[in-house]
């Protein structure tokens, strides 16, 4: 994509409305614009972003055996009143009628109508396990929508649902589960960390949620330090659910299980959360089963969320620096910045056409900075939008035959020649996608 027929306004200021640091940065990056308190339209950059997240989330859920569904954003409030929810829910519920008086909803999640779906059409054991996810718009009316897309009223979510005949078989649903989670944040190139967690709304008495790891954190964690090298390939769910892990509201040092040496501090923001909560939702909405022996029983179900939205505030929370982002190459709206330094100039208009052609025909994905700004205002919004790799094409260098290419990470940077550039680009982002 070349950038000046691309839409990426960027700002050199810091919003005044904005406080954190992924606010203020995906204001100033052009990734959202503001359209009411805690609502926004995602611009080009960050629906690219967004849509890579969501694309991973789809990935990891489809290998753990979840099949893909939708489900609307406006729900009938019967099923809600039937359950019970509908009144305990709080005003962060939006509540609406339609043109004939009935009550609507903007769904905030879907447990009620997805255990509607399953009883309209599941009613023997044969058919077990099944486990149905989405990924959908929801709402919730906060109190203070103040942080950005990480605490806004409409948000962008999976959230999925397990069916099981026992209470010893939605275990391993949820099991299966809580690996695919943490390997879906590993793919992102982020650092989850699991701790059980309370059911809160949901209900259930069985709950982790998933923190990431990110400097400019919300939380303050307190877990095993294995934690952070642990590789979900390779460990049983049940053994990587028994390392110790507390945020800071709940973690005592005089009853903390492993030694001092072994405890790891870091700020942490929450990604994802998982419940079982056996038959709450079956047994109020009349989700029943045949078992082997033909008699009825109540299905036993889990739910499973995970912030899609969220998650880019977050990954900017864990990855930036004073200059701007630093995009994990297998979410990056693009995999390489192609800076024109000198657009006048046929040389590096020359080599840098050449270099943009043989990297998309590499299927490597490139914004072409071509546009006729200052040489400051090109580098420092190339920096600001994070993108992981910089090939930075000077009139002064060319005459070596040399370009710069540079690690937007750890901003260091290397000067060669444009064949060796490709080569070793194309292997750097093809080992890391």
């Amino acid at each position: 994509m070349k950038f000046s027929n691309y839409f990426s306004p960027t700002l050199n200021e810091n919003p005044a409305e904005a406080e954190i640091i992924s606010h203020k940065l995906m204001i100033r990056a052009g990734l959202v614009n503001q359209a009411s308190t805690g609502i926004y339209s995602w611009l080009p950059l960050g629906l690219k972003v967004l849509k890579k997240i969501e694309q991973i989330v789809r990935e990891e859920q489809k290998n753990a055996g979840a099949i893909e569904i939708l489900m609307p954003t406006i729900q009938s409030a019967d099923l809600w009143i039937k359950s019970g929810r509908y009144k305990d829910y709080g005003k962060e519920m939006l509540r609406i009628q339609d043109r004939s008086g009935r009550e609507m909803l903007y769904g905030p999640t879907n447990e009620e109508l997805i255990t509607d779906i399953f009883q309209s059409y599941v009613n023997s054991y044969k058919e077990l396990p099944l486990n149905l996810f989405h990924i959908q718009w929801k709402f919730r009316d906060e109190v203070r929508p103040r942080f950005g897309v990480m605490r806004g009223r409409e948000f962008l979510m999976k959230d999925n649902y397990s069916f099981d005949l026992s209470q010893e078989e939605a275990k391993i649903s949820y099991d299966k589960m809580f690996t695919a989670y943490i390997k879906t944040f590993l793919r992102m190139g982020l650092t989850p960390i699991s701790l059980r967690a309370d059911t809160g709304p949901i209900g259930g008495d069985l709950s982790h949620e998933f923190q990431i790891l990110a400097k400019t954190g919300e939380s303050t964690l307190y877990y095993d330090k294995e934690l952070e090298t642990l590789d979900p390939e390779k460990i049983e769910p049940e053994k990587l659910q028994s390392y110790y892990a507390a945020v800071d509201d709940i973690y005592d040092e005089k009853n903390c299980p492993i030694n001092q040496d072994q405890l790891k501090i870091s700020k942490g923001i929450e990604v994802g959360h998982i419940f079982y909560f056996g038959t709450k939702y079956s047994e109020k909405l009349g989700a029943y089963i045949q078992d082997n022996k033909g008699e009825k029983r109540l299905v036993h179900m889990g739910s499973y969320g995970i912030g899609i939205s969220r998650l880019v505030g977050a990954i900017i929370e864990a990855f930036h620096d004073d200059r701007g982002i630093i995009w994990p190459i297998p979410v990056a709206p693009f995999h390489i910045s192609l800076i024109n330094l000198m657009t006048e100039d046929d040389k590096c208009n020359e080599v840098s056409e050449n270099l943009y052609n043989n990297l998309l025909n590499k299927n490597i994905e490139v914004l072409f900075d071509d546009r006729k700004f200052s040489i400051g205002k090109k580098l420092s919004d190339n920096d600001l939008i994070g993108i992981p790799y910089q090939i930075i094409i000077g009139k002064r260098d060319l005459k070596e035959n040399l370009i710069e290419v540079k690690d937007r990470k750890t901003y260091k940077s290397q000067k060669l020649d444009p064949d060796q550039a490709f080569n070793f680009l194309i292997n750097e982002i093809n080992s890391k996608i």
